[in-house]
């Protein structure tokens, strides 16, 4: 059976730790964003892409061991959630 996954080029996959559940990521190359992409440089996603207007993905800083990840916009700017991770892997990818 083939893989099918709604990511679109994606870097690396990590899974979450409280819950086992695994999230691709990509590099934030989206020309909305308005951060800093130095602070945010990955998009991690999340699904329901096209579900009442959501993007399917979220702005984050992924690490080796947690991820930072935009979850809303708040009057003092970004509200984040630190996911702490059980596993990171990059991709390696062919030319």
């Amino acid at each position: 059976m083939p893989y099918f996954t709604h990511t679109k080029n994606p870097i690396g996959v990590f899974y979450e730790k409280d819950t086992g559940n695994y999230f691709e990521y990509s590099e934030n190359d989206c020309p909305e964003f308005t951060g800093n992409r130095a602070f945010y440089p990955h998009k991690v996603w999340v699904g329901g892409e096209g579900v009442c207007g959501m993007w399917g993905y979220r702005y984050a800083n992924v690490k080796k061991t947690v991820a930072y990840i935009i979850v809303d916009e708040g009057p003092a700017g970004p509200i984040l959630e630190r996911w702490e991770l059980k596993k990171n892997i990059t991709y390696r990818v062919s030319a």
